[in-house]
């Protein structure tokens, strides 16, 4: 790809984000999601691979269908309030629909089955991009409409997308996948307390964005995309294997790792709002994410494969690999803001 044609569609993405994020009208924000959805399109199919396409036309598809039902809903909240601002979504059967148009947007359960196949078939480039960048303009309409959302649609949805996430990623073997069912049990997390405290969704996000960041580019230095490249990455290069190791356990939300700190916040909150129930089973469908985390990390420690010659090994990372320290640490040290969350919430 010419760049610059990339740099054209990147800037294409930029303003498509902040399109949504700062506009007031409806019909702004859509449009915001519509440039985004364009811009990736040729992203993902600059590897002219018929699977690359199969992936671009299910996420075309999928965008096309949440975006018609985004416009429908606000069509029908204007005929019948006769505004059309974002923070007026007043009638009930506009927001259920909304609320289902953002779900399918981000790819929350049981509106998921389009991402693990489409992050399939892409690079680990722009796997990343549309895990990351892509979901902060339907995060950001979630979140400026969370009080007015259907309630009790978004916390079934975020729970089955948090049972899902951690079933699904449990058979899995390709990498991509892997992250693909990562990123719909974060995104449950989200969901869930989106209704109840909006800063620690955010917080959630922006710690999600850091991990998931990172995990891919450990993914792209060390050339892994399956669990059997995987495992040759310690006789590689074992500083970036043992990055590999913790950033897993960050995502794992195991402590003192940052992603511990959402999880532990959103759990807090969701016991002051008196809903311990629902606060253990979140818990526990956490370790089901977190079985095969320690699964990745198992495979990039404790096993080798056979016939592996010393010669052929390559000690030294590339020259090119220089932001990956400065995530490994974010995904780390971001545990001494939580006296200061703690504050703010």
């Amino acid at each position: 790809m010419s760049p610059y044609t990339l740099s054209m569609l990147m800037s294409s993405l930029a303003v498509g984000t902040i399109t949504t994020l700062s506009s007031y009208h409806w019909f702004l924000a859509w449009m915001g999601l519509e440039i985004n959805t364009l811009a990736i399109i040729p992203l993902m199919t600059k590897m002219h691979h018929p699977r690359a396409t199969e992936s671009a036309t299910k996420y075309f598809l999928t965008q096309a269908t949440a975006s018609a039902l985004i416009l429908f809903s606000t069509i029908m909240n204007a005929w019948m309030t006769g505004e059309w601002t974002i923070v007026n979504m007043n009638h009930y059967t506009s927001t259920t629909i909304l609320t289902i148009a953002l779900a399918i947007k981000l790819g929350v359960a049981p509106f998921h089955l389009w991402l693990p196949d489409v992050l399939q078939g892409l690079n680990m480039m722009t796997c990343l991009i549309l895990s990351t960048w892509q979901k902060l303009a339907p995060m950001a309409l979630l979140i400026l409409t969370s009080h007015q959302l259907n309630t009790n649609l978004l916390i079934m949805m975020a729970l089955m997308s948090m049972v899902v996430g951690g079933w699904g990623g449990l058979n899995q073997t390709q990498m991509r996948k892997i992250m693909a069912y990562s990123s719909i049990a974060h995104l449950g997390w989200m969901a869930m307390i989106v209704p109840f405290a909006p800063n620690l969704a955010l917080l959630n996000l922006l710690v999600y964005i850091i991990l998931t960041s990172s995990m891919f580019m450990t993914l792209m230095a060390l050339n892994s995309t399956s669990m059997n490249k995987l495992s040759t990455s310690w006789l590689k290069t074992p500083t970036l294997a043992a990055f590999t190791m913790i950033v897993l356990m960050a995502l794992g939300g195991l402590p003192p790792t940052s992603g511990f700190l959402p999880k532990w916040l959103i759990l807090q909150e969701m016991t002051k709002q008196h809903l311990n129930m629902l606060s253990v089973t979140m818990a526990m469908s956490a370790l089901l994410s977190l079985f095969f985390y320690l699964r990745l990390s198992y495979t990039i420690s404790m096993t080798s494969p056979p016939h592996i010659s010393n010669s052929n090994l390559n000690w030294r990372e590339k020259n090119n690999l220089q932001t990956i320290p400065v995530m490994i640490m974010l995904s780390m040290m971001m545990m001494p803001m939580t006296p200061a969350l703690l504050v703010m919430n």
